[in-house]
């Protein structure tokens, strides 16, 4: 049996989690998330604000799904009560952010400057100028909203300049050596 799966997840006040055909949806403070389920593979009971996730049948198939939908339950349990961040870290002389109305304005050292459209659902905030706070209920949006921002300039290895995640490390090389 997962150990994963055979948790049972525990239902905070102020959120209500719905199980309807094959479909999950779970409201709470910060929004409203829903996911599709394989219902012919798994079952999810709720009981007392306590729900819990099982297999119908021992297949390869209900094994991995099994884990997955459970996790998948407490992320969106978690991101509507608590939610979810990232932080990113600008290096770099003149690499700075800038956010405008539901724009975030990059200055990477490009001729031109990035401009980032925030997506619905996601809030980012820009502290100073260089940390970037991405944020919101659903854990796979801010997943790859912070990716999609970190790949418009991934930090190099040589002088570490780039965007990075707050607690990425970046392995330095020392480069060209006085060669004569």
């Amino acid at each position: 049996m997962s150990r994963i799966g055979r948790m049972p997840i525990e239902i905070p006040d102020g959120v209500t989690l719905t199980v309807g055909d094959n479909r999950i949806v779970v409201k709470g403070a910060k929004g409203e998330l829903s996911q599709n389920y394989h219902g012919s593979v798994v079952t999810i009971n709720l009981v007392d604000k306590i729900c819990t996730v099982e297999r119908r049948n021992e297949t390869k198939q209900a094994k991995s799904m099994h884990g997955l939908y459970r996790k998948l339950i407490q992320n969106m349990v978690v991101g509507v009560s608590e939610g979810f961040s990232k932080v990113l870290l600008i290096n770099g002389v003149g690499y700075r952010a800038e956010l405008r109305e539901d724009v975030l304005v990059l200055n990477l050292g490009y001729s031109n400057s990035i401009e980032y459209p925030v997506p619905e659902g996601i809030t980012i905030t820009v502290e100073g100028n260089n940390r970037i706070v991405v944020g919101g209920p659903d854990r796979q949006q801010v997943g790859q909203v912070s990716a999609e921002i970190r790949g418009f300039r991934p930090p190099e290895p040589y002088k570490g300049k780039g965007i990075r995640y707050e607690n990425e490390y970046v392995r330095r090389k020392i480069g060209k050596t006085g060669i004569k």
